[in-house]
């Protein structure tokens, strides 16, 4: 049996964040020392069942290591908002950090759902789990059988994940009046999440491409819980009122779908070693996103002939995905999905001047938060 490695502290002297680097790099080390020793102290709870259970911590630890921490900065950040004292961050780490084990759960059934090959640059964990068993069992790791093993001891730990964040939420260091405030806003970014990411696979379904139904999914996959949510969370573990929580709000939803519209840019369009995902993923996988929906819009028949043969197509050539990048852009699509984050992103800067947030460290920091998710390559 492995061994395994034993939980380091979860408490440290903090490194504040600070506002012109309002995600610093103290910020995300102690997110991630934060994660390393709850998920060593989840492996030793469970230590009497043999090393069997291995890969799921390792696997785990892969989708827990790394990544922007965007949904972390943004609770903390909220809670600055709120009047959280920046000398006393245990406990606002902690719980900011139950959210990366939301935001993994998500991304490993995401992969699962749109069988992604990679994950940050890594096989997907379905991918990952039916590697290491073939290479047990000594067969290919298109084996019917370890492809479904691979699927199915990956939909598990994305349940793990999502039942662990409960867990380390509840253990975070915040009075029990303090997390059941925090729990209202953690269970409706849970919740909106799945929401989210089921009309997302409804959409998939679909022979039409419209822009509400793509803002739709836009905002209940991706902004709410990137953005609006984990700053109210925040908030409301120092006790924020409703006119700041609703500031928030008017902040958060605009950003959030801006960062999400970005993320479907660099879906189609980025270079995998930036992205860590195959380039055009998202046009095999048939997202039905603003970007398409534009491009269906504005297309001549001729360019909607070349969507309709490599859109949703699993076996699309490079070519094909070249094709369909070359009618996004000839379209105008790609402006079009520009000019709306920039409105939105002006949308939520308008909200953020006018939010009654008493600590300028934090409205600043949101401030360069704004231009960090909306300008990006990754």
């Amino acid at each position: 049996m492995t061994s395994p490695a034993p939980p380091t502290a979860t408490r440290r002297t903090p490194s504040t964040p600070l506002a012109d680097e309002p995600i610093s790099e103290e910020f995300r080390e102690q997110i991630t020392a934060t994660l390393t020793a709850f998920i060593s102290q989840r492996q030793l709870a469970l230590a009497a069942l043999g090393d069997d259970l291995d890969p799921l911590f390792v696997t785990a630890s892969h989708y827990l290591t790394g990544g922007k921490r965007l949904r972390p900065a943004f609770a903390y950040w909220g809670w600055r908002s709120a009047g959280g004292k920046p000398d006393k961050t245990d406990a606002i780490i902690s719980a900011a950090a139950a959210i990366e084990l939301v935001h993994a759960s998500a991304l490993v059934h995401d992969d699962v759902m749109d069988d992604s090959a990679t994950r940050r640059g890594r096989p997907a964990a379905h991918h990952e789990f039916a590697s290491r068993r073939a290479e047990r069992l000594g067969v290919e790791p298109t084996d019917p059988i370890v492809r479904r093993y691979g699927r199915s001891a990956a939909i598990l730990l994305g349940d793990m994940l999502l039942s662990w964040s409960d867990q380390l939420l509840m253990t975070s260091g915040f009075k029990p009046k303090a997390v059941a405030r925090g729990r209202v806003y953690f269970d409706k970014l849970r919740t909106e999440v799945v929401a989210g990411q089921f009309l997302d696979v409804l959409a998939q379904t679909s022979s039409t491409s419209s822009s509400s139904d793509a803002m739709r999914i836009v905002r209940y996959k991706s902004a709410k819980y990137t953005v609006e949510r984990p700053l109210q969370f925040g908030a409301v573990l120092a006790k924020a009122d409703l006119p700041l929580l609703t500031a928030l709000s008017s902040y958060g939803v605009p950003l959030g779908e801006a960062f999400q519209l970005r993320d479907d840019l660099l879906g189609v369009l980025g270079e995998s070693i930036q992205t860590g995902k195959p380039s055009g993923d998202d046009i095999r996988e048939g997202k039905r996103t603003l970007l398409i929906a534009r491009a269906h819009q504005l297309a001549t028949p001729a360019q909607r002939d070349v969507l309709s043969a490599n859109f949703a197509n699993p076996q699309i050539s490079t070519e094909g995905v070249a094709s369909v990048q070359e009618v996004l852009r000839a379209t105008g699509a790609v402006k079009a999905v520009e000019t709306v984050i920039t409105e939105l992103t002006a949308a939520a800067l308008a909200a953020l001047a006018h939010a009654p947030i008493s600590d300028e460290a934090a409205r600043s920091a949101l401030r360069v938060l704004s231009d960090r998710v909306t300008n990006r390559t990754v």
